[in-house]
């Protein structure tokens, strides 16, 4: 048994406005929207929630928020953190375990890769200091290391309180490597890779694809949960074919991942949600948002978010 529960994980992003300030009421409705859709496992500070570009007083006030929309609720919020040094990443998790989040999302330092001794001490020293704490470590080539079921497998016997990992690379052999030495661990895979991840047992899903289209996303999940392989597979088709259709004309190498999944926001219908990110990342323009939301109204009327 995993463990941590299966789900559909989504993120949360940052509305900022024309001078970089966060814009509370948008992202207040944000999470209010998110979890009125049934999706009560949800983040902050990923890639995608700029988690890496956050100064100490942005990201103290936005976990301030998020507490107040997450408490009292039948809710599994998850607050991460991206960091250089282990003294970075454990001081703003500090901050958040002091505020009542029990569950975060971690991301190895990325300014030098970590050695085999340097991953098991980086794990140790931080989830051993909150070890009532549950830990999802964030797997992502950014980090410039990306891990194995076998390096996994010799964290989880030395590291109780890591419970979970977010891995949406690899493709079927990653997924079955991942389910096959790492089973103790919730691994949640995206869209592309969930279908192979359950074929082979309980895993979860990171929706990025949640705003735009929850109900589309429930059924991927659902699919996946029952066993009913055609469906799913069906349903990982169409969201790659969608994604191709729909973002296939802005995407290139230039944006990082919070330009897409800020449009992904604007696309379930939140208006409000500005493109910008901050500095010194590029967003998108009104006028690239607007040519994706045409084609994805046109070509996919079905798999839009419903209100």
């Amino acid at each position: 048994m995993a463990r941590y529960p299966q789900a559909i994980l989504v993120s949360c992003e940052i509305p900022w406005d024309e001078n970089e300030n966060l814009m509370e009421d948008v992202f207040r409705k944000e999470v209010q929207v998110t979890l009125q859709r049934g999706f009560n496992h949800l983040y902050i500070f990923g890639t995608a929630g700029e988690g890496h570009a956050v100064d100490t007083p942005r990201f103290q006030r936005i976990v301030e928020i998020f507490r107040e929309e997450t408490q009292g609720r039948s809710v599994h919020p998850m607050v991460g953190v991206i960091g250089l040094s282990t003294a970075n990443i454990v001081e703003r998790l500090g901050f958040a375990y002091d505020m009542g989040f029990r569950t975060f999302q971690i991301s190895l330092p990325s300014w030098g890769v970590l050695n085999d001794t340097e991953l098991m001490t980086f794990f140790r020293d931080v989830c051993n200091t909150f070890p009532d704490a549950d830990f999802l470590h964030y797997n992502l080539p950014r980090a410039k290391r990306i891990l194995n079921g076998s390096h996994y497998r010799r964290l989880i016997d030395a590291v109780p309180n890591l419970v979970a990992t977010k891995t949406t690379s690899g493709g079927l052999e990653g997924a079955a490597d991942l389910m096959k030495h790492s089973s103790e661990l919730q691994h949640f895979f995206g869209e592309r890779n969930f279908p192979h991840g359950a074929m082979l047992g309980e895993c979860s899903l990171l929706a990025s694809w949640a705003p735009a289209s929850p109900h589309k996303t429930r059924e991927l999940f659902d699919a996946g949960r029952r066993g009913d392989w055609g469906r799913l597979f069906d349903l990982q088709q169409a969201f790659h074919a969608m994604t191709v259709d729909v973002l296939g004309q802005v995407r290139d190498d230039e944006h990082i991942d919070g330009a897409y999944d800020k449009m992904l926001v604007r696309l379930g219908g939140m208006e409000e949600m500005p493109l910008r990110l901050l500095s010194p990342y590029q967003g998108f323009t009104e006028e690239q948002y607007q040519q994706c939301k045409a084609v994805l109204h046109e070509r996919y009327p079905d798999w839009v978010a419903r209100e």
